[in-house]
């Protein structure tokens, strides 16, 4: 089966790209880079020629709320719209646990706008919502630091780890579409000023982590169940534990 992974040398693209290549499929990584541009439209129709199954991992180069829409939405209608036309069935979307909750927010807008345009295209289609990534750790505490201090609302999050998402991907690609969203996430909970806190002493770093309950997370402010699933979501496997004995060490 062709399947083409837009985004398909990020993070989750690459590790999605060489789950499905070993289980036999011809998978297409495809990239800015690699000459297929969902923004411009370039390369679309040569990439999706044949293609089966298109799974959309692209994230937006940019969080600012006008460039973080005009992301989604004009990258969301170039891609529907050359997968209608190469007769592609199956639609797979990442995106985040939280988005319809956290409106105030412009990146989870623009997420809510891609979703918005999968729904209405008449294409068969999974989305599937993740709870945050334990390898963006690092990157939320850059988020709420000023000086030698970092502050984190204290609100719950279930981070689940790369690997993990790019499993669920992977299988994602093979399943019939949901025409629906599921949800994953991480096998535990935590608050995220302590998860954080935890992530810094791991890596020697000297910042303290504050809990304020006012600090917002990419805009927006959270509560307990901003950014958690209990909607029977798939659980990931590998704990906060195992992933910091493996990759939170300072280099």
């Amino acid at each position: 089966m062709k399947i083409v992974v837009i985004g398909g040398t990020g993070l989750i693209g690459s590790k999605t790209v060489e789950r499905l290549r070993k289980r036999g499929h011809d998978v297409i990584a495809a990239s800015p880079n690699s000459g297929v541009n969902t923004i411009t439209g370039e390369g679309l129709a040569e990439a999706l020629f044949g293609a089966e199954v298109v799974l959309d991992l692209a994230n937006s180069p940019s969080f600012e709320d006008k460039a973080v829409l005009e992301f989604f939405e004009t990258s969301g209608r170039n891609l529907l719209a050359a997968e209608k036309f190469a007769g592609v069935r199956h639609h797979i979307a990442l995106s985040v646990v939280g988005t319809e909750r956290l409106q105030e927010s412009g990146y989870f807008r623009g997420k809510l706008a891609q979703e918005k345009l999968i729904k209405a295209s008449g294409i068969p289609y999974t989305i599937v919502h993740s709870t945050q990534f334990m390898e963006f750790l690092g990157g939320i505490a850059q988020s709420g630091t000023v000086g030698q201090t970092v502050r984190l609302s204290p609100a719950y999050v279930q981070p689940i780890v790369s690997d993990d998402v790019a499993d669920v991907m992977a299988d994602m690609a093979l399943a019939p579409p949901a025409n629906a969203t599921i949800e994953i996430s991480g096998p535990e909970r935590a608050r995220l000023s302590e998860l954080v806190g935890r992530y810094l002493k791991a890596m020697k770093d000297p910042r303290i982590v504050e809990a304020d309950a006012e600090a917002k997370y990419f805009g927006a402010r959270l509560n307990d169940r901003s950014l958690v699933s209990d909607n029977n979501s798939r659980l990931g496997a590998i704990t906060f534990e195992q992933w910091f004995a493996k990759s939170a060490q300072p280099k």
